[in-house]
């Protein structure tokens, strides 16, 4: 007979670093790197706990579900709180250039781009991704910024202003149909930004 004290059942032991400070940072870019690597369906909680070196239940805990934890790694990519200021800040005029520049420079950007790669690919394929996408990036980006602006129909305008945007990103960035995959981003820039400022004030 062993004289082993018996296993403890419940929550792993963890080390002190993993519930630390950085934590929740940790989740939060593993979490951005795995649905990167494996899309929504392959992408679970307990694998992104395993990738960020703490148990599943610390995933929960700072983020909630699966979708939760994919709305973050969304966030963290597009910044909301940030370029909002930035795109509001200076007034109506120039607006949809600015909107357009930021857009695209978040594409353009690598280590922004292979994310969102993964969420639109995600989103074109799985129901509960795009549930995601389309709540973020109208709720948390264009509904606030048109709503901001004071102008008619915000929710319209909004839709209209993101199947412009998310429309490019799909052929330039997932599809890349030429020539608009190799084009300056400049010249993309240049042609939707007014076609954006019409959507956004005009009444």
């Amino acid at each position: 007979m062993s004289d082993a004290a018996p296993r403890r059942r419940g929550r792993p032991r963890r080390s002190p670093d993993d519930a630390g400070p950085g934590a929740r940072e940790r989740i939060l870019q593993a979490a951005r790197d795995e649905f990167a690597e494996r899309g929504y369906d392959k992408t679970s909680v307990r694998g992104i706990a395993k990738a960020a070196g703490v148990d599943a239940a610390l995933v929960h805990h700072y983020f909630g579900t699966k979708d939760d934890v994919f709305a973050a790694a969304i966030e963290m990519s597009f910044e909301p709180a940030l370029v909002l200021p930035a795109v509001l800040g200076q007034g109506k005029d120039g607006i949809g250039e600015r909107l357009a520049r930021y857009f695209i420079g978040v594409w353009e950007n690598p280590a922004t781009r292979a994310p969102l790669l993964a969420v639109v690919r995600s989103a074109l394929t799985n129901e509960t991704a795009a549930k995601v996408l389309r709540t973020f990036v109208l709720r948390r980006l264009l509904e606030r910024i048109a709503a901001e602006l004071d102008v008619p129909d915000p929710t319209f305008r909004a839709e209209l202003a993101a199947s412009h945007m998310v429309g490019i990103a799909i052929l330039r960035y997932v599809i890349k149909a030429e020539p608009l995959a190799s084009v300056d981003p400049e010249k993309i820039i240049e042609m939707v930004a007014p076609t954006l400022q019409r959507y956004l004030t005009e009444a």
